[in-house]
Protein backbone atom coordinates (compact mmCIF):
# COMPACT_ATOMS: atom_id res chain seq x y z
CA UNK A 1 0.00 0.00 0.00
CA UNK A 2 1.53 3.32 -1.07
CA UNK A 3 2.38 5.99 1.45
CA UNK A 4 0.11 9.05 1.66
CA UNK A 5 1.06 11.72 -0.85
CA UNK A 6 3.12 14.76 0.11
CA UNK A 7 3.14 18.42 -0.85
CA UNK A 8 4.25 18.42 -4.47
CA UNK A 9 6.40 20.92 -6.34
CA UNK A 10 4.82 20.53 -9.74
CA UNK A 11 1.39 21.38 -8.38
CA UNK A 12 2.52 23.63 -5.57
CA UNK A 13 0.42 26.63 -4.66
CA UNK A 14 1.42 29.62 -2.60
CA UNK A 15 0.92 29.65 1.15
CA UNK A 16 -2.38 31.36 1.92
CA UNK A 17 -0.72 33.69 4.41
CA UNK A 18 2.10 34.66 2.04
CA UNK A 19 1.01 37.85 0.19
CA UNK A 20 4.14 38.08 -1.97
CA UNK A 21 3.52 34.75 -3.64
CA UNK A 22 1.39 34.58 -6.77
CA UNK A 23 -1.25 31.86 -6.76
CA UNK A 24 -0.46 29.43 -9.55
CA UNK A 25 -0.93 25.75 -10.29
CA UNK A 26 2.67 25.21 -11.32
CA UNK A 27 5.80 26.03 -9.42
CA UNK A 28 7.68 27.35 -12.42
CA UNK A 29 6.61 28.46 -15.89
CA UNK A 30 9.66 26.84 -17.53
CA UNK A 31 9.33 23.56 -19.40
CA UNK A 32 10.68 20.31 -17.96
CA UNK A 33 13.56 20.44 -20.43
CA UNK A 34 14.49 23.99 -19.46
CA UNK A 35 14.20 23.17 -15.76
CA UNK A 36 16.34 20.07 -16.13
CA UNK A 37 19.02 22.01 -18.01
CA UNK A 38 19.08 24.74 -15.35
CA UNK A 39 19.49 22.21 -12.56
CA UNK A 40 21.78 19.77 -14.33
CA UNK A 41 24.58 20.71 -11.97
CA UNK A 42 23.60 19.34 -8.52
CA UNK A 43 23.65 21.88 -5.67
CA UNK A 44 26.26 21.66 -2.97
CA UNK A 45 24.76 19.40 -0.37
CA UNK A 46 27.26 17.11 1.30
CA UNK A 47 29.50 18.75 3.81
CA UNK A 48 32.48 16.72 5.00
CA UNK A 49 32.47 18.65 8.24
CA UNK A 50 29.25 17.07 9.55
CA UNK A 51 26.81 19.34 11.32
CA UNK A 52 29.06 22.38 10.93
CA UNK A 53 27.76 22.88 7.43
CA UNK A 54 28.03 26.60 6.77
CA UNK A 55 31.39 28.20 6.70
CA UNK A 56 32.93 30.85 4.48
CA UNK A 57 36.66 30.53 3.93
CA UNK A 58 39.00 33.06 2.44
CA UNK A 59 41.12 31.48 -0.26
CA UNK A 60 44.52 32.64 -1.35
CA UNK A 61 42.85 34.66 -4.09
CA UNK A 62 40.47 36.24 -1.59
CA UNK A 63 37.40 34.46 -2.96
CA UNK A 64 34.83 32.89 -0.67
CA UNK A 65 34.02 29.20 -0.81
CA UNK A 66 30.58 28.04 -1.83
CA UNK A 67 27.88 27.59 0.79
CA UNK A 68 27.07 23.96 1.56
CA UNK A 69 23.89 22.64 3.11
CA UNK A 70 23.22 19.89 5.64
CA UNK A 71 19.82 21.02 6.90
CA UNK A 72 16.51 21.19 5.09
CA UNK A 73 12.93 22.44 5.14
CA UNK A 74 10.23 20.05 3.88
CA UNK A 75 6.77 21.38 3.04
CA UNK A 76 3.67 19.25 3.38
CA UNK A 77 -0.05 20.04 3.35
CA UNK A 78 -1.95 19.37 6.59
CA UNK A 79 -5.37 20.09 5.06
CA UNK A 80 -7.25 17.96 2.54
CA UNK A 81 -6.77 18.82 -1.12
CA UNK A 82 -7.66 16.55 -4.01
CA UNK A 83 -5.20 16.15 -6.84
CA UNK A 84 -6.54 13.98 -9.69
CA UNK A 85 -9.01 12.52 -7.21
CA UNK A 86 -6.39 11.70 -4.57
CA UNK A 87 -6.14 13.52 -1.24
CA UNK A 88 -2.57 14.84 -0.90
CA UNK A 89 -3.00 15.81 2.77
CA UNK A 90 -0.11 14.76 5.00
CA UNK A 91 0.35 16.46 8.35
CA UNK A 92 2.92 15.87 11.07
CA UNK A 93 0.28 13.82 12.89
CA UNK A 94 0.04 11.59 9.81
CA UNK A 95 3.81 11.11 9.95
CA UNK A 96 3.69 10.24 13.64
CA UNK A 97 1.02 7.63 12.88
CA UNK A 98 3.25 5.75 10.40
CA UNK A 99 5.16 2.61 11.44
CA UNK A 100 8.30 3.72 13.30
CA UNK A 101 7.11 7.27 12.61
CA UNK A 102 8.88 6.94 9.26
CA UNK A 103 7.75 7.55 5.69
CA UNK A 104 9.08 8.05 2.17
CA UNK A 105 8.99 11.63 0.86
CA UNK A 106 7.56 10.96 -2.60
CA UNK A 107 5.94 12.91 -5.41
CA UNK A 108 8.49 15.69 -5.90
CA UNK A 109 8.27 16.80 -9.54
CA UNK A 110 10.63 19.74 -9.80
CA UNK A 111 14.22 19.22 -10.91
CA UNK A 112 15.85 21.59 -8.43
CA UNK A 113 13.87 20.09 -5.53
CA UNK A 114 14.79 16.61 -6.79
CA UNK A 115 18.47 17.57 -6.78
CA UNK A 116 18.13 18.78 -3.20
CA UNK A 117 16.62 15.39 -2.29
CA UNK A 118 19.57 13.67 -3.93
CA UNK A 119 21.95 15.79 -1.85
CA UNK A 120 20.49 14.67 1.48
CA UNK A 121 22.62 12.47 3.72
CA UNK A 122 21.78 10.05 6.52
CA UNK A 123 21.16 11.74 9.85
CA UNK A 124 20.67 15.23 8.49
CA UNK A 125 17.78 17.11 10.09
CA UNK A 126 14.95 19.03 8.49
CA UNK A 127 12.08 21.22 9.57
CA UNK A 128 8.61 19.78 8.91
CA UNK A 129 6.68 22.75 7.53
CA UNK A 130 2.88 22.90 7.19
CA UNK A 131 2.09 24.64 3.92
CA UNK A 132 -0.93 25.81 1.93
CA UNK A 133 -3.06 26.07 5.05
CA UNK A 134 -4.72 28.70 7.24
CA UNK A 135 -1.46 29.43 9.08
CA UNK A 136 1.67 27.95 7.51
CA UNK A 137 4.80 27.38 9.55
CA UNK A 138 7.22 24.95 11.19
CA UNK A 139 5.78 22.30 13.48
CA UNK A 140 8.44 19.61 13.96
CA UNK A 141 11.91 18.23 13.31
CA UNK A 142 12.55 15.14 11.19
CA UNK A 143 15.72 13.37 10.08
CA UNK A 144 16.84 11.61 6.92
CA UNK A 145 16.95 7.85 7.52
CA UNK A 146 17.37 6.66 3.91
CA UNK A 147 19.17 8.50 1.14
CA UNK A 148 17.71 9.13 -2.32
CA UNK A 149 16.31 6.20 -4.31
CA UNK A 150 13.77 5.97 -7.18
CA UNK A 151 10.31 7.35 -6.39
CA UNK A 152 7.86 4.52 -7.06
CA UNK A 153 4.95 6.91 -7.74
CA UNK A 154 6.45 7.99 -11.08
CA UNK A 155 5.65 4.52 -12.47
CA UNK A 156 2.17 4.15 -10.92
CA UNK A 157 -0.49 5.11 -13.47
CA UNK A 158 -3.05 5.48 -10.68
CA UNK A 159 -0.92 7.98 -8.78
CA UNK A 160 -1.55 11.71 -9.46
CA UNK A 161 2.20 12.14 -9.99
CA UNK A 162 2.66 9.40 -12.55
CA UNK A 163 5.22 10.39 -15.19
CA UNK A 164 4.86 8.54 -18.48
CA UNK A 165 8.24 9.87 -19.67
CA UNK A 166 10.21 8.29 -16.83
CA UNK A 167 11.84 4.91 -17.43
CA UNK A 168 12.67 2.30 -14.80
CA UNK A 169 16.15 1.87 -16.25
CA UNK A 170 16.75 5.61 -15.84
CA UNK A 171 14.26 7.09 -13.34
CA UNK A 172 13.73 10.84 -13.40
CA UNK A 173 12.49 11.26 -9.85
CA UNK A 174 13.84 10.39 -6.43
CA UNK A 175 12.64 10.28 -2.84
CA UNK A 176 14.14 9.84 0.62
CA UNK A 177 12.84 8.36 3.85
CA UNK A 178 12.31 10.65 6.83
CA UNK A 179 11.61 9.90 10.48
CA UNK A 180 9.90 12.07 13.08
CA UNK A 181 12.33 13.43 15.69
CA UNK A 182 10.24 15.76 17.84
CA UNK A 183 7.72 18.56 17.76
CA UNK A 184 9.16 22.04 18.00
CA UNK A 185 8.57 23.54 21.44
CA UNK A 186 6.06 25.82 19.85
CA UNK A 187 4.61 26.44 16.39
CA UNK A 188 6.86 28.84 14.45
CA UNK A 189 4.64 30.67 11.95
CA UNK A 190 5.69 31.85 8.51
CA UNK A 191 4.73 35.41 9.47
CA UNK A 192 7.29 35.44 12.28
CA UNK A 193 10.06 33.97 10.14
CA UNK A 194 9.28 36.51 7.43
CA UNK A 195 9.55 39.42 9.89
CA UNK A 196 13.07 38.27 10.79
CA UNK A 197 13.91 37.75 7.11
CA UNK A 198 12.91 41.33 6.25
CA UNK A 199 14.88 42.72 9.21
CA UNK A 200 17.96 40.68 8.28
CA UNK A 201 17.62 41.64 4.62
CA UNK A 202 17.67 45.31 5.59
CA UNK A 203 20.30 45.21 8.33
CA UNK A 204 22.17 41.94 7.85
CA UNK A 205 21.51 38.62 9.52
CA UNK A 206 21.33 34.86 8.90
CA UNK A 207 17.87 34.85 7.26
CA UNK A 208 18.56 37.55 4.67
CA UNK A 209 18.84 35.05 1.81
CA UNK A 210 16.59 32.30 3.17
CA UNK A 211 15.16 30.29 0.27
CA UNK A 212 11.72 30.19 1.90
CA UNK A 213 11.37 33.74 0.56
CA UNK A 214 13.61 33.70 -2.51
CA UNK A 215 12.30 30.41 -3.99
CA UNK A 216 9.10 30.10 -2.01
CA UNK A 217 7.37 27.58 -4.29
CA UNK A 218 9.97 24.86 -3.78
CA UNK A 219 8.69 22.20 -1.38
CA UNK A 220 12.25 20.99 -0.65
CA UNK A 221 14.58 23.75 0.51
CA UNK A 222 18.14 23.75 1.88
CA UNK A 223 19.19 25.68 4.97
CA UNK A 224 22.60 26.92 6.01
CA UNK A 225 23.80 26.17 9.52
CA UNK A 226 23.15 29.78 10.54
CA UNK A 227 19.62 29.74 9.10
CA UNK A 228 18.79 26.45 10.81
CA UNK A 229 20.21 27.50 14.18
CA UNK A 230 18.47 30.88 14.12
CA UNK A 231 15.06 29.46 13.20
CA UNK A 232 15.40 26.68 15.79
CA UNK A 233 16.24 29.29 18.44
CA UNK A 234 12.85 30.90 17.86
CA UNK A 235 11.14 27.99 19.62
CA UNK A 236 12.61 29.29 22.89
CA UNK A 237 11.06 32.74 22.47
CA UNK A 238 7.54 33.82 23.28
CA UNK A 239 5.23 34.13 20.25
CA UNK A 240 5.15 37.61 18.80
Amino acid sequence: MPWPSRKRDKGAVADKKEPDAKIAKTEEETSDKEEEEKSAKPPAGSSKSGWKNWKKKETESGEESKITYCHWLLKSEPESRLEKGVDVKFSVDDLKAQPNQTTCWDGVRNYQARNFLRSMKLGQQAFFYHSNCKEPGIVALVKIVKEAYPDHTQFDQKDPHYDSTSRKENPKWSMVDVQFVRMTKRFIPLSEIKAHHLAHKANGGPLKDMMLFTRQRLSIQPLTQEEFDFVLSLEEEKPH
